[in-house]
């Protein structure tokens, strides 16, 4: 297969190379079926691809997983480990909604139970929960206390009395980044994040009851707490307006940083700096700061669930169950140990639009979940399903611990609204069996199943791949949206 001038050559039934070409200093990497390259190749995301492997400092490959489609200068779901030493930081490799990830929350309630009340349900969480542009939440920070939020993420949520021990402990990083500094975070963040703590947001961002439909793996989906016709609770949310604006402001930086250095990259959306440079250490302590941001926003969206469920049913704690299986971001830049040429190394690793998929025995994972794995999560669409895995031993060699973070769009924003013209989003959704609550309804348009790839095929990939393995496939029941 071919891609321009570029060759694709298939070293597996899920792995297609791009060989070195041009000023490329790795190769390529891509994690797809045959079926699905067709619209990869359409999308163009493989020129990002070779861009990326541009990047001074970029260490053995550069990764696409199977949900890749264009982005803002690596692709999403582009995944790139540089040295620390001669290697570059680059906030297009990181994304604007900076630690943006999903947090699944198990129950003791099962579905059938639950759905004869899930309309009333429903219609709490969205007036509890806020949601859409612009919205705010319910706690109001100073400055003082916004830096607390900044340095601690859910280590402040705990000590605010939002999170318990347990939530922080089966969060990723204990829910807390090192390194963050507040003052690496412009004034103009911070305006943005006062009041946005504990809110949904827009876009793609949900918040979903989910049944368990089906169990692959019954050791891990019993660790992770997970059984048959169970309801289980998604929580997808990033850093708000926080993290876009550290996103912005630093891309100036960078900007700056390769016109003066003279860095040679294929697109100006890449721009970078140097690791060990001021620029890069400083975007590196901002970026840590509206992660925490991110980490405690979606512990406070945890608890506005938790606190809803249990009053809407009524239901005391320990009857509703509900807690965190985990919390995993997909748009960061982490410093983290991977064997490279034979011997273990200190790298720093972009994923954007990608998650961690650590193997058994992992030194990071909580001890609950040594023995079987990372919990990995892969949302579908909010028609179809979505899926929990387990980081694989092979993840580490294949993509540095990484696998995709969801099904990955195969329509445009304003191609899937133009699809829905004289279509109610809402009564097809009823056909599914799926109840919908939105803020927007040209949000809601834009999220329609068709916009998405089928996630099934995704998951199959990075299951066949070794990347991670099927633990249990959940049915969405109900949808909130911003």
């Amino acid at each position: 297969m071919r891609f321009e001038d570029v060759s694709l050559t298939k070293i597996s039934e899920t792995a297609w190379e791009i060989p070195r070409t041009g000023g490329m200093l790795v190769p390529g990497l891509v994690f797809a079926s045959p079926e699905m390259m067709e619209d990869i190749v359409r999308d163009q995301a493989l020129r990002q691809v070779i861009n990326v492997a541009h990047l001074p400092g970029i260490l053995h490959r550069s990764i696409g997983m199977p949900d890749i489609h264009w982005g803002y200068g690596f692709p999403i779901g582009g995944v790139a480990a540089m040295d620390v030493d001669e290697g570059v930081i680059s906030p297009g490799g990181v994304g604007y909604d900076i630690n943006c990830g999903v947090r699944l929350m198990r129950s003791n309630l099962t579905m059938a139970a639950l759905r004869p009340r899930l309309p009333e349900l429903v219609a709490a969480l969205h007036r509890e929960v806020p949601s859409g542009v612009g919205s705010t939440g319910f706690v109001r920070l100073d400055r003082k206390e916004l830096e607390k939020v900044l340095s601690g993420g859910s280590r402040w949520a705990v000590s605010a009395g939002y999170a318990s021990e347990g939530d922080a402990e089966f969060t990723e990083s204990g829910g807390r980044l090192p390194g963050a500094d507040p003052d690496a975070v412009s004034e103009v963040a911070k305006k943005r994040g006062f009041d946005q703590l504990g809110t949904l947001g827009a876009g793609n961002h949900f918040l979903e009851i989910d049944e368990v439909v089906e169990i692959y793996c019954p050791e891990a989906a019993s660790a992770f707490g997970l059984f048959r016709g169970q309801a289980v609770f998604f929580v997808h949310s990033g850093s708000r307006g926080l993290g876009y604006q550290v996103c912005d402001d630093y891309l100036d930086v960078m900007a700056a940083y390769t016109r003066r250095e003279r860095l040679d990259v294929p697109d100006r959306q890449l721009a970078c700096a140097h690791i060990a440079s001021e620029e890069g250490r400083r975007y590196l302590c901002g970026l840590a700061a509206a992660a925490n941001y991110a980490f405690a926003n979606r512990q406070l969206l945890a608890h506005q669930l938790r606190e809803t469920v249990q009053r809407a049913l009524p239901l005391a704690p320990r009857d509703a169950g509900i807690r965190t299986v985990y919390d995993v971001g997909h748009n960061n830049a982490k410093f983290e140990t991977h064997e490279v040429d034979g011997r273990p190394r200190n790298v720093l690793v972009h994923r954007k639009g990608a998650t961690r998929a650590f193997p058994p025995g992992h030194p990071e994972l909580p001890p609950a979940y040594r023995g079987v794995g990372q919990p990995v999560f892969i949302p579908g669409d909010m028609g179809r399903s979505s899926y929990v895995l387990a980081g694989a031993p092979e993840a580490m060699r294949l993509s540095f611990g990484s696998a995709c973070h969801g099904a990955g769009r195969r329509m445009s924003r304003t191609a899937a609204r133009q699809s829905m013209k004289g279509r109610s989003v809402f009564a097809e959704m009823a056909k599914r069996d799926v109840l919908v609550a939105c803020t927007s309804r040209k949000v809601l348009a834009e999220e329609i199943p068709e916009a998405y790839k089928d996630v099934g095929a995704v998951v199959d990939v990075v299951d066949r791949a070794g990347i991670a393995r099927k633990v249990a496939r959940l049915k969405p029941a109900a949808v909130v949206k911003g």
